[in-house]
């Protein structure tokens, strides 16, 4: 799962990303307007972080280009101002939540996963795909009841795949995802084909049907 902090406070945001990349997310940073919205035109991500309060922009705007774009990321405006227009305001753009600073990064992370869960998982805990259940928040996959150890990437790879069931996704956006921006700097994806590799691997193990399906020169599908 791959998160945007829009934030001018190196100490805070640096704080959040560390917390964050404990449970699993991959962090970005925009630290000004003008980062951001290349951020947001360039990548999608599973949650922005966003201070409205930037040194060269009003980060509203930034929600304002998300809605023009149609971009479905989840937003939560992190904000030291308390007033209730902003509140308001910011939700009716398009955010998906309001935390005003200070805050505990633990509730922050919390807030995430709601976000995540209700866009991409109608709200449950746990998915259910046919003989597959994955626990989102123990972070664990079982195939009838047998439990299967995917490292922290493997996981991410197959939510997300589960999350565009029947979508072909190009080996870049799969690299984008793993790897966020530092993609751009590879000179190959070829770690993507290792990590869907040893994932497909550890699905057929267990006697797990091969949903996960090679589209020769365009990319992979999960066929669930």
């Amino acid at each position: 799962m791959k998160i945007l902090i829009i934030e001018d406070e190196n100490e805070l945001a640096d704080s959040i990303s560390e917390y964050l990349s404990e449970e699993n997310y991959l962090c970005e940073f925009a630290r000004t307007y003008n980062q951001a919205l290349e951020k947001i035109e360039s990548f999608h991500y599973d949650c922005i972080l966003l201070d409205i309060m930037l040194p060269d922009g009003n980060g509203m705007n930034i929600l304002e280009e998300l809605k023009r774009q149609d971009k479905q990321d989840g937003v939560i405006i992190i904000s030291a101002k308390n007033a209730l227009d902003d509140k308001i305001k910011g939700l009716q753009i398009g955010a998906d939540d309001y935390l005003t600073k200070p805050f505990h990064l633990s509730e922050l992370a919390a807030r995430i996963y709601s976000i995540i869960r209700r866009k991409q998982f109608r709200n449950t805990n746990i998915i259910q795909q046919n003989e597959l259940q994955i626990d989102l928040l123990g972070k664990t996959v079982k195939f009838k009841n047998h439990p299967i150890e995917l490292t922290k990437k493997e996981f991410n790879l197959l939510l997300y795949f589960i999350g565009n069931n029947n979508r072909i996704i190009s080996k870049s956006t799969l690299a984008e995802h793993l790897s966020g921006d530092f993609a751009d700097m590879l000179d190959n994806h070829d770690f993507v084909y290792a990590h869907i590799k040893n994932l497909k691997k550890k699905l057929n193990e267990v006697g797990c049907k091969n949903y996960l399906k090679t589209v020769y020169g365009t990319g992979y599908k999960w066929e669930g």
